[in-house]
């Protein structure tokens, strides 16, 4: 368990640790997700989706926030291959800014924000990396729900808060592809919603 509940490197190195010791074990199978290129593989089919949806149009940034980062680099290879070159963004918790500062911090957003830059992200596949405050990413969660009818939790809300930001840096006439990742369910306990 960690320190107020809050995630930090230290609390993913143990859960990694960990799961490869239960992974020695008899009838096992370790997927480990942060080093597994099966991850990206199936990403690029979800990268490759979005394309065959534009109808015409062209993507000009992607973004996403990082985890093991399977997700971003998944869609950043199949947009490799098409004629789109968005401007690929990684997002991270501001209280954990490993990409942006190279500083390593607690933070209370599930599956993101490692503290340690993600074996997929060591090629630095991405143009640039933004760091979002937290309280920003949760008020857009509740924004998403009441408003769009979008039952999201906080990471999806700093994928939004991202591509805003990356949005007004960009004309009127730009499109910025972002993923609704998560779903709200697993905040209810933890007070999101309250």
């Amino acid at each position: 368990k960690s320190k107020n509940g809050k995630i930090t490197k230290e609390v993913v190195r143990a859960m990694v640790d960990r799961a490869a010791e239960i992974a020695a074990e008899p009838n096992t199978f370790f997927t480990n997700q942060l080093e597994n290129t099966d991850v990206i593989k199936g990403f690029e089919g979800l990268g490759e989706e979005i394309i065959r949806h534009l109808d015409g149009k062209t993507i000009d940034a992607v973004c996403d926030t990082v985890g093991t980062a399977g997700t971003l680099s998944g869609i950043a290879k199949a947009f490799s291959k098409s004629p789109h070159k968005p401007l690929i963004v990684a997002l991270e918790p501001a209280s954990s800014p490993i990409l942006t500062t190279g500083k390593s911090g607690a933070h209370t957003v599930e599956g993101v924000g490692l503290g340690f830059v993600p074996h997929f992200l060591k090629d630095k596949n991405y143009d640039k990396a933004l760091a979002i405050e937290e309280s920003e990413a949760r008020k857009m969660a509740k924004r998403l729900a009441r408003e769009e009818g979008l039952f999201c939790g906080t990471s999806t809300g700093m994928n939004v808060v991202g591509a805003l930001e990356i949005a007004k840096s960009l004309d009127s006439s730009k499109n910025v592809v972002v993923v609704a990742c998560d779903t709200g369910l697993k905040y209810l306990s933890e007070g999101l919603y309250l």
